[in-house]
């Protein structure tokens, strides 16, 4: 494909990524009046984030391993008419429960969407050329994060629109995608043998569950140190226990375990992780501090979020440009490491009366570091696997950095709540206010518009403390990713597609079979009758496939 072919086919893809990220940021503004207008409760208001969280990130590596074995355009195209589905449930919903199901149905869509477009890319474009058109990626990743909180303020501020349109604004996003992917994306479709390992992937994904439930639950509905977390803990790790033995003996694992041998996919694997902490903790935790510390409206508090957005677009789009001119590609990682843990530690500086101009450079700072991780981490390890496994690689990135992201939001949060407790405990007790609630954060979050002077003021300096530590307490995980990436080493970057290298797999399997069935002595067994021997490595999953390519 030439650069304009690749240019159409992404565009199917970036508007699939682009609906994939609105669907998990753009309720984070509205959901205040959608609990209200349907009569929920407190835990309501949890499950409504929660649920779709919790589908996309656990069915990432099913979507993931799927690609390896079916056809990815109808992959995609499925991934999408599901988002659509649960979009149109969701903004229609007359009860809190079918809006919660609706965003499972979200979330398994999403779930797809996330893996699969940067499988499709690394299966059309090759190593070498990817870094210019991951960076577009990643630029599409940034504004889709960040830029839903503001779009969701916009329509929930918008009175002929309202929370409704929050659901409905994807449609035709998905729509367009679906369509510009039948039109522009033609892929081969490889006949083989499948067998998917049923058993492996409900132990994934419910393990996984009880574990994202634990970390979404504890610290609000019960404390981190109790029964429920004992029990939901223990589940889990027994759960993925099980995972593991059952996917070493599988034929057809959901994550081949195998790849984790490869040193540049377990580290690459543990960066993602780290940057998901970062990234999640800054679009979630800077928009609730322009709020209720800086005390400025859901759209204005969205606009703030600008120079995020700008420092990840640049930096991610200029990176993939330089790396795909020069083919090195480390350097940028570990300048990115360097830069998001320093934005995350000056962002842990910030207070109720930093200026805006100050806070701008800070977000600039973390935006250019994670913009230079996030994509070329993925471009590393996909660089590294043999083609047949560029599916599970990369759902394995997408994973964890959507796993980092999920339990960070959840851990911080609750380091949030609690270190709001003890400053407005703090500030009532020096103002000679005696404190209600007991300080346990489990309140909500104040409405700042009907607060008096007196107490507004020890609520915007309590949310302003809180914040700044709470980057504080994240810059570590930061420090983590970028001690991963140091390790990494550097291979040049392959000339060839997915697609390419894995037809040469193929070919060279078949010839290495041919060769084997000439050179057998004359008195052995038919090679037919011959047992087929287990696999021994993920690799041995290519060479048992027979491929008739077809193009879709």
């Amino acid at each position: 494909m030439d650069n304009r072919q690749i240019l159409q086919a992404m565009s199917g893809l970036m508007a699939g990524m682009f609906v994939a990220i609105l669907a998990s940021t753009i309720v984070a503004n509205a959901l205040p009046r959608i609990i209200a207008d349907l009569g929920a409760s407190q835990s309501s208001y949890t499950w409504v984030v929660t649920s779709e969280l919790l589908a996309m990130t656990a069915t990432v590596p099913l979507w993931g391993k799927l690609a390896d074995l079916f056809n990815q355009k109808l992959l995609l195209q499925l991934s999408l008419s599901l988002f659509v589905v649960g979009s149109l449930v969701a903004g229609f919903s007359q009860g809190v429960v079918t809006l919660i199901l609706s965003r499972v149905i979200q979330g398994v869509g999403a779930g797809g969407l996330t893996a699969l477009a940067q499988i499709v890319m690394a299966a059309v474009i090759p190593p070498r050329r990817l870094g210019k058109y991951a960076g577009i990626f990643g630029a599409v990743f940034a504004i889709g994060t960040v830029a839903g909180p503001l779009v969701g303020g916009v329509l929930v501020d918008t009175s002929w629109l309202g929370w409704r349109w929050c659901f409905f604004i994807g449609v035709p996003f998905a729509l367009a995608g679906i369509v510009l992917l039948q039109r522009t994306l033609k892929l081969p479709t490889v006949r083989r043998e499948v067998r998917i390992d049923w058993l492996g992937a409900f132990l994934i994904v419910a393990g996984i569950c009880s574990l994202l439930i634990w970390t979404s639950l504890a610290g609000n509905d019960f404390d981190w140190a109790s029964w429920q977390t004992a029990a939901l803990v223990t589940l889990g790790v027994v759960l993925l226990l099980a995972a593991v033995l059952v996917e070493s003996r599988a034929a057809e694992p959901v994550i081949p375990l195998g790849i984790f041998r490869n040193r540049t996919v377990t580290l690459t694997t543990v960066a993602s992780f780290f940057v998901g902490i970062a990234m999640f903790a800054g679009s979630v935790f800077l928009s609730q501090y322009f709020q209720v510390s800086l005390g400025k409206s859901p759209t204005v508090a969205g606009l703030m979020s600008l120079p995020l957005i700008g420092g990840l677009l640049v930096s991610s789009t200029v990176a993939g440009q330089i790396i795909s001119a020069t083919g090195k590609w480390k350097a940028y990682l570990i300048a990115g490491g360097v830069v998001m843990t320093a934005g995350l530690g000056l962002l842990g500086t910030i207070g109720a009366d930093t200026s805006f101009g100050t806070l701008s450079i800070y977000m600039a700072v973390m935006g250019i570091g994670v913009g230079m991780l996030m994509q070329n981490l993925v471009l590393a390890a996909q660089n590294d696997v043999d083609a047949h496994e560029l599916g599970a690689a990369t759902s394995v990135l997408s994973f964890f950095r959507s796993l980092g992201g999920t339990i960070g939001t959840s851990v911080l949060g609750a380091i949030l709540a609690n270190r709001v407790a003890s400053e407005m405990t703090k500030g009532l007790k020096d103002a000679g206010v005696p404190a209600q609630g007991g300080g346990d954060g489990g309140g909500a979050v104040p409405d700042m518009t009907k607060l008096p002077a007196p107490l507004k003021e020890i609520v915007e300096h309590a949310y302003g403390v809180a914040t700044g530590d709470l980057f504080m307490v994240a810059t570590p995980f930061a420090f983590l990713a970028l001690v991963a990436v140091l390790f990494i080493k550097e291979k040049p970057l392959k000339t060839t597609s997915g697609m390419q290298r894995l037809a040469a797999e193929e070919e060279a399997a078949a010839r290495d079979t041919d060769e084997a069935a000439r050179t057998a002595p004359e008195d052995a067994a038919p090679v037919d009758a011959a047992p087929v021997p287990a696999p021994r490595e993920p690799a041995d999953l290519g060479k048992r496939s027979t491929s008739s390519p077809t193009t879709d």
